[in-house]
């Protein structure tokens, strides 16, 4: 799916979202390089990492946090009820969730509830005024409130659980 027919998606939903253009960003230490334009972490703006999981039944996950919270996968393996926790190959992430690497986001369930893959959001992130997060590429960020972006899970059949991810800290 293109960044162009999530957005439209969004528009047909009612949806509230902003759309802002910018470098590749790969990484947590990228995306701090391009914050300065969006809400802070202390002004209510939730930036956040993806992380595509896997487990040894061959279950597929998309843990999404806040950018900065330390996770431990074995404590979030019993956090989520699953065994033996590794990151999914790139391959994959775009089988699974329609993206490549730098590229995940919440929004990537339109495709990942097709493929049977279990959401599980940072319960911190509800108290966010806007989620910032890819529409698919890496080269834009769409702010939505926890609200919305609920509304957009909901309708593309994405059930979800918010999660504490502050017990599946490492140690």
């Amino acid at each position: 799916m293109s960044p162009e027919d999530l957005l439209k998606r969004l528009d047909q939903l009612g949806l509230a979202y902003q759309n802002t253009h910018h470098v590749a960003l790969k990484t947590v230490e990228d995306s701090k390089k391009v914050q300065h334009q969006f809400l802070s972490s202390a002004q209510g703006g939730g930036h956040i990492k993806n992380l595509y999981l896997r487990d040894r039944k061959k279950r597929n996950y998309l843990v999404v946090a806040e950018q900065d919270q330390a996770i431990d996968l074995k404590a979030l393996s019993r956090t989520i009820g699953a065994t033996n926790l590794s990151f999914g190959s790139a391959d994959r992430l775009m089988e699974h969730l329609g993206v490549l690497p730098g590229a995940v986001t919440p929004l990537s369930m339109i495709v990942g509830v097709e493929k049977g893959v279990t959401l599980f959001l940072d319960e911190t992130l509800q108290n966010c005024k806007q989620i910032y997060m890819h529409p698919m590429v890496n080269t834009q960020t769409t702010a939505m409130s926890p609200a919305d972006l609920e509304a957009f899970l909901k309708s593309v059949g994405c059930t979800y659980s918010w999660i504490n991810l502050t017990n599946s800290e490492a140690s």
